[in-house]
């Protein structure tokens, strides 16, 4: 089976748990196929976990093919198939730890640069987009490392459960919630100090946050 992986090919629906079992048993029995839905699934998430630990992109880039190479080598061990998911994040936070131990931490640069402006929009549209995505960036980065590392998971595509969360972070399950508002309380609070209240409000209303 070739072990090639690309986190930008994520499925932004996720796989009925039903099927994952159903997945992870055909690719332990040699199923190519299953085992490329299966990446497709889940790549986003250990992508996410990978740089909610603050690791460059090609220090994710290692540990995302350590991770997966982990599950290709216990594919037909695992207890419960169906809680891959869980099983992948505790494993992307292991292989990130033991990169951070080793002293390879780096800091991404996407989390300083504002996200690229869409060419059809206006000058003026572009300019205000660029100054509120520099400002939100700013806020993010001033914000706790557990903040920040929640917030991009919550934002990964497709989402992850709070199970995979609560596995990625070593957080309770039951701690997610409040953690989440919190977090999005101080990161409007930031982005209100820097003028940008539309943006904080943004935060307030949009469902999706």
């Amino acid at each position: 089976m070739t072990l090639t992986i690309d986190h930008r090919a994520s499925n932004k629906r996720r796989t009925p748990q039903g099927d994952v079992a159903q997945l992870v048993r055909a690719a332990a029995a040699g199923d190519e196929a299953a085992w490329n839905r299966l990446v497709e699934a889940y790549s986003g998430l250990v992508w996410a976990i990978a740089r909610s630990h603050r690791l460059d992109d090609a220090g994710a880039a290692d540990t995302t093919q350590a991770t997966w190479l982990r599950l290709l080598e216990h594919l037909g061990d695992l207890r419960d198939p169906d809680r891959v998911g869980a099983w992948l994040a505790t494993t992307a936070r292991r292989e990130c730890l033991c990169v951070l131990r080793a002293g390879n931490r780096q800091v991404p640069y996407g989390d300083d640069l504002p996200e690229p402006v869409d060419p059809g929009s206006s000058v003026e549209d572009a300019l205000f987009t660029g100054e509120r995505d520099a400002a939100l960036w700013a806020a993010f980065n001033r914000l706790r490392p557990g903040d920040r590392a929640l917030l991009r998971l919550l934002m990964a595509e497709p989402q992850p459960s709070y199970e995979e969360i609560s596995a990625a972070l070593d957080m309770p399950i039951g701690s997610i919630g409040p953690t989440r508002a919190r977090a999005l309380d101080r990161l409007r609070g930031e982005l209100s100090c820097d003028g940008f209240e539309s943006a904080a409000t943004l935060l307030i209303t949009d469902p999706e946050l």
